[in-house]
């Protein structure tokens, strides 16, 4: 008999609305002109903090956030692509097998977007706190990237809401609600055991003071 268990721990629940949240206010400031260029710095240095936690948490843990349990290899990418055309894609608890190369390719995305920024620069007042550290052309090239980035990385998030909308309208399978409270139909036996949250604490500390680091040591440049 399926009961409500456990599949996404508070960590990963708050490494994904507060990710939200920032890409939210960095692209409002950076288009709009919502917030001050120095917040948007400074929500990118949040952004970039923000990714080195969850790459570190994708090794480190809960059992449904580690890489080890969602990302796979092509044939059950495959696999799980030729079953959702034929209309009956295996269910899976967590991310499934193209879910998992999705998350992949937006940490990826946004990591590129965070970094491209700390070299960029609007060759009048706003200059990202590595653009002294690099050359000129690099600085150029991050620049491009930097602004090109920020359409892919709209393109992908398009791409993820028309997916869960997908999910919700064809297999009645609601991927909003356990983002938020962590819990979901499975068998009891599917049941998270989440690591201590001083493990999340340690690691977000971690990756903030070496973010932190990286821009104290270009601003000394």
């Amino acid at each position: 008999m399926p009961n409500p268990v456990i599949v996404w721990d508070l960590p990963t629940r708050l490494f994904h609305w507060i990710l939200v949240t920032l890409i939210a206010f960095q692209y409002a400031s950076g288009e709009f002109g919502v917030l001050s260029m120095e917040w948007h710095f400074r929500l990118g240095y949040a952004t970039l903090a923000l990714i080195v936690f969850r790459v570190l948490w994708g090794f480190a843990g809960s059992r449904s956030s580690r890489f080890s349990s969602f990302v796979r290899g092509p044939a059950p990418v495959a696999r799980y692509l030729l079953d959702s055309l034929r209309g009956r894609p295996r269910s899976y608890l967590g991310h499934n097998p193209l879910g998992g190369w999705s998350v992949l390719l937006m940490l990826a995305c946004v990591a590129v977007q965070a970094i491209s920024g700390l070299f960029s620069s609007d060759d009048l007042t706003e200059t990202g706190p590595l653009a002294a550290r690099v050359s000129d052309p690099t600085v150029e090239l991050m620049t491009r990237i930097h602004h090109l980035g920020r359409y892919v990385l709209l393109a992908l998030i398009v791409l993820h809401l028309i997916a869960v909308l997908m999910h919700w309208a064809i297999r009645r399978d609601n991927l909003v609600a356990p983002m938020l409270h962590g819990r979901k139909q499975a068998d009891a036996a599917d049941d998270l055991r989440p690591v201590s949250p001083w493990r999340a604490l340690a690691l977000a500390a971690v990756s903030a003071a070496a973010v932190w680091t990286v821009i104290v040591w270009g601003g000394s440049g």
